[in-house]
């Protein structure tokens, strides 16, 4: 029986194969990579250390110039000139006493697409925050109120901390009389951006104060919203208001209440809060445009205080 031996191995074996490039290929991947992780912490643990960045988790806060824009809207083809006259030179008075900008415009600047002129007030508002960028704050101020005590600022009367912090209606109805609704009861002033009164029987959407910030700018985008305007609330934006704030909690986590005399109490005592002297504002709440009861007759009498309290 024959047997098939191996075959001899070759005393001269072939050299080494080349060493495989993949290795170090590898290896300068994942330093390359290492690198780039490295510059990336680097650069991070720079800029949240470096006050002098702005940090992009943090809002940019305007530099307050001017602190305080004052807008209202008057509608010339309606109401009598003389007293809008008397409207202009209170807003006008009233802010380069205390360093403000008054911001008066017409109603008819505005295309509301259909809806009732008075939705025309927030697109001033937004107006305002696009001209006036460095602002602290917006107070819209409907065309039928005076601002009556002139020598208080309105961080004295309403937008200092600790001022707002002591006016805030904490978990209180949000729309009168038993909403079930609530003002969050754990908010603190420091949270807050929009400012808003309410009478016996809604909010009131005449005398409101923003705070310049990306969440007012959400806001008033979200109040004006097309839907919204051609939905025919009754009250037209006030109703939308108080649907919006009692809908969205996003919204109402920013709101605070605070007493009808502190942003504009009426000279008619059976629908709210009755104007007292020494009140920062007067409200001629359901003043007609022309006759007997016209803004014009209503306001006279406090035009003469106000007139007097500049030294006019």
């Amino acid at each position: 029986m024959h047997y098939a031996y191996p075959a001899r191995k070759s005393s001269n074996p072939p050299p080494f194969r080349p060493r495989s490039t993949r290795l170090p290929s590898l290896r300068r991947s994942r330093l390359r990579t290492i690198g780039i992780v490295a510059f990336a912490i680097f650069a991070l643990l720079w800029l949240f250390s470096n006050p002098s960045v702005p940090r992009p988790d943090r809002e940019r806060v305007p530099s307050g110039q001017p602190p305080v824009v004052i807008v209202t809207v008057i509608d010339p083809t309606s109401y009598n000139n003389a007293y809008l006259k008397t409207i202009r030179e209170n807003r006008e008075q009233y802010a380069a006493k205390h360093g403000y900008e008054a911001f008066i415009v017409k109603a008819y600047d505005y295309d509301t697409q259909g809806a009732p002129q008075s939705w025309s007030k927030l697109m001033a508002i937004r107006h305002a925050l696009t001209k006036f960028p460095e602002c602290k704050f917006v107070w819209y101020l409907d065309q039928d109120a005076y601002i009556m005590d002139v020598n208080k600022s309105l961080e004295e009367q309403v937008v200092g901390q600790r001022r707002l912090e002591s006016l805030m209606i904490k978990n209180y109805p949000v729309v009168p009389p038993d909403s079930i609704i609530r003002t969050f009861s754990h908010l603190r002033a420091d949270n807050i951006d929009f400012i808003v009164s309410q009478d016996t029987s809604g909010l009131v959407a005449g005398s409101v104060i923003m705070r310049n910030s990306e969440w007012s700018k959400f806001f008033i985008e979200t109040w004006m919203d097309p839907l919204y305007r051609s939905y025919n609330f009754q009250k037209a934006e006030r109703h939308a208001l108080e649907h919006i704030v009692q809908w969205h909690p996003t919204i109402l986590s920013k709101l605070a209440l605070v007493p009808q005399r502190i942003l504009g109490p009426y000279t008619r005592t059976d629908q709210g809060d009755a104007y007292q002297d020494g009140d920062f504002v007067v409200y001629f709440w359901g003043c007609a445009k022309s006759g007997e009861g016209s803004c014009e007759t209503v306001s006279s009498s406090y035009y003469k205080k106000w007139n007097a309290a500049f030294g006019n």
